[in-house]
């Protein structure tokens, strides 16, 4: 069976998904929905909570401050006076984790006393004392979150791990070239001299060992001899024809370009990074073919642009980094250990923000994150997710599409 690509699958779970009668469906293959912002807004775009006479409206502001709820009473159609109002949010998450905020008088409104952290996706619970009585409103603000069966998870491939400390590679990105070992190639010569007669291979022909080369007729016995390749390799050279004398020249050249060696170009401020045997990720930017190999020595001449040479001997069987080509280097020059990393397969765009999948049993939900260095398989986190938290590293771009699909928005 061909390998599915990644839009190939992303097509089937939106298929699948949306193909769903949710309202039928066993509550463990149903997918959960987040608020669509469809509801009565007071005159601060807030949401309004009503009950008889009296009324909240409530509303996440975050123009100029971090986000924060503010809060209008009114009764009878009338603006309270903030301090007669006693006003409590409860903010429950994903995981049973409350935010329990409270709320002080400020101009015409009561201002909350805490930041509001993302994801705003919780379920909130407002209770309001006025005038000796006691309002309770509940209701979903869901955003970035979404619930997947077990037997889903394992159709589409979803894996995860648990976010903890890591390793990260520090690399240092140089550029440089290929240039031929001297050491496979051989420059061929006639044993006696003589007259060429026959010459059977031409400038690129490819060459086995063995294989035979030239025809010479000795001056000194006139018998006819051949000259075979004494390597596998390419005619890089061919200064003879036939009818000429040998006169003790050079005939053919060839070179062998299964290993190569990249020159790479180090300037002096990064000189003292770089030592012999330190591993490194060649690249092709044309072909975008790459190879490893590790540093095997440096050319002690320092270049007028102030670099050293730094050399590494790599693979080239398939020509792909034939002598000449310029590439790009990535020297791996230490590690350093992080207290929290997730890995970058798992990282998807959500609004402004680069998120992972957060899982808590059935439900998945999105973690915005603060990012600092980073490897080719691993990006520290600064903030947004706790460590010891359990992420989806794999085709995490299924839940991203399955949040779209469901029409989620950063509503208040």
């Amino acid at each position: 069976m061909k390998r599915l690509t990644q839009f190939t699958w992303l097509c089937i779970a939106v298929l699948l998904l949306s193909g769903c009668d949710f309202d039928n469906a066993m509550p463990e293959e149903r997918m959960a929905e987040s608020v669509d912002g469809d509801y009565e807004r007071g005159p601060n775009n807030g949401r309004l909570l009503q009950e008889g006479d009296f009324e909240v409206e409530l509303a996440i502001f975050e123009t100029g401050v971090p986000p924060e709820y503010r809060a209008w009473v009114r009764a009878e159609g009338e603006l309270v006076i903030p301090s007669t109002a006693d006003l409590q949010v409860t903010l429950t998450r994903l995981g049973n984790v409350r935010d329990l905020i409270g709320f002080y008088p400020e101009g015409d409104y009561l201002r909350g006393d805490q930041v509001i952290y993302e994801p705003h996706s919780f379920l909130v619970t407002v209770e309001a004392r006025y005038q000796g009585r006691q309002h309770r409103w509940e209701f979903e603000n869901f955003e970035g979150r979404t619930s997947v069966s077990p037997a889903m998870v394992s159709a589409f491939g979803i894996e995860t791990e648990i976010a903890g400390p890591a390793s990260l590679s520090q690399d240092l990105s140089v550029v440089g070239k290929t240039t031929a070992h001297q050491e496979y190639s051989r420059q061929i010569s006639a044993r006696f001299n003589g007259i060429v007669t026959a010459v059977y291979v031409s400038v690129g022909d490819r060459i086995r060992e063995g294989q035979r080369l030239l025809t010479i007729e000795s001056d000194s016995s006139l018998a006819p001899y051949t000259i075979s390749s004494p390597i596998n390799g390419y005619i890089s050279q061919r200064i003879a024809n036939p009818g000429e004398q040998t006169n003790n020249r050079v005939l053919l050249e060839i070179l062998d370009t299964s290993q190569v060696w990249a020159e790479l170009s180090i300037h002096l401020s990064q000189r003292n990074q770089v030592t012999e045997g330190m591993p490194v990720i060649i690249r092709s930017p044309i072909s975008e073919a790459t190879v490893t190999g590790s540093i095997d020595s440096f050319n002690l001449s320092v270049r007028p642009n102030q670099s050293v040479i730094a050399r590494v001997l790599i693979n080239n069987e398939n020509n792909a980094f034939a002598p000449g080509t310029f590439i790009e280097g990535s020297i791996e020059t230490g590690e350093i250990e992080v207290p929290l990393a997730v890995k970058r397969t798992g990282l998807q765009p959500f609004r402004d923000f680069t998120v992972v999948f957060a899982q808590i049993g059935d439900t998945y939900e999105v973690r915005m994150l603060d990012l600092g260095r980073q490897d080719g398989e691993w990006i520290e986190v600064l903030g947004g997710l706790n460590p010891g938290t359990t992420y989806v590293t794999t085709n995490s771009y299924i839940l991203k599409a399955d949040v779209e699909k469901s029409g989620a928005s950063h509503d208040h």
